[in-house]
């Protein structure tokens, strides 16, 4: 099993990419019935964290049977957990960045979680992206879903989002303890492209509907706790012929809390 978790530094990151890639080994029945170990490279796929969190949120899965089957590449986005862009931190930026990684390991298959939904969907649509599937984790289809990003456009600064932002997380961390990890790592993450990226999240979904660029990118499989979801989205996935896979009593955070269920279902759709 193999899982990799990478931030950005540099010529580094082509070194970790190269190491990243493992090989697994099967048996297999020659012509004249003798048995023989055939080596075959084992499919990348891609994991992106949602909104200020990072690759951490993935470390459940390393223990699981997809695992076994793909080799999971857990990246660090710009400003959360890698360098900030020099540039203004936009949905498109890092679905640029998440393409070109994808590129350099041929990775065709991409899982998100949240707000990264959409940044994959931008993703695949940058031209020669070899990203064909996206297994979104409650990613975000309509503008209600922009629930923690879409607050960013509230405030005037980033550093006054970003303490009212942790507040919030705190005081909800006090019923919920999921939320305890997610307020640490968001603590982590740069406070310029934590604003700038859940502005560039509100004013994507004012503009357009996220769940019709996703399913437009590429073949989508929609995971998701219905009781997590706004009342949008569950009639958005009503009128839209998405394939859906239910994970009940999971929470928004399904690859800390539910990783071996999670990688089931993954599985089982991408068969």
């Amino acid at each position: 099993m193999n899982i990799d978790f990478c931030g950005v530094s540099g010529a580094d990151y082509l070194s970790e990419m190269k190491l990243s890639r493992r090989i697994s080994k099967s048996r297999m029945t020659s012509t004249n019935n003798q048995r023989v170990d055939v080596v075959r490279a084992r499919p990348t796929v891609l994991l992106i964290a949602g909104f200020g969190d990072d690759s951490s949120m993935f470390a459940g899965l390393l223990e699981t049977t997809l695992a076994d089957a793909y080799d999971l590449l857990a990246i660090d986005l710009p400003g959360f957990g890698a360098p900030r862009l020099q540039s203004e931190t936009t949905l498109k930026l890092l679905g640029e960045f998440v393409s070109a990684k994808a590129k350099e390991v041929g990775a065709e298959i991409v899982i998100a979680h949240s707000v990264a939904s959409i940044i994959a969907s931008l993703a695949a649509n940058e031209p020669n992206s070899p990203i064909t599937t996206i297994l979104s984790l409650e990613g975000n289809i309509t503008a209600e879903d922009a629930y923690f990003s879409g607050s960013a456009a509230d405030y005037d600064d980033p550093d006054t989002f970003r303490s009212v932002f942790l507040t919030r997380l705190e005081e909800m961390s006090k019923s919920q303890p999921m939320i305890a990890r997610y307020l640490q790592v968001v603590s982590q993450a740069d406070p310029i492209a934590l604003w700038q990226l859940g502005n560039d999240a509100h004013r994507f979904s004012s503009k357009q509907v996220p769940g019709e660029v996703l399913v437009s990118a590429a073949n989508v499989t929609y995971l998701y706790n219905p009781d997590n979801c706004a009342k949008s989205s569950l009639d958005w996935l009503k009128k839209n012929p998405v394939k859906q896979v239910k994970l009940d009593n999971a929470t928004h955070w399904k690859s800390v809390d539910q990783p071996a269920l999670l990688a089931e279902k993954i599985l089982s759709a991408l068969e």
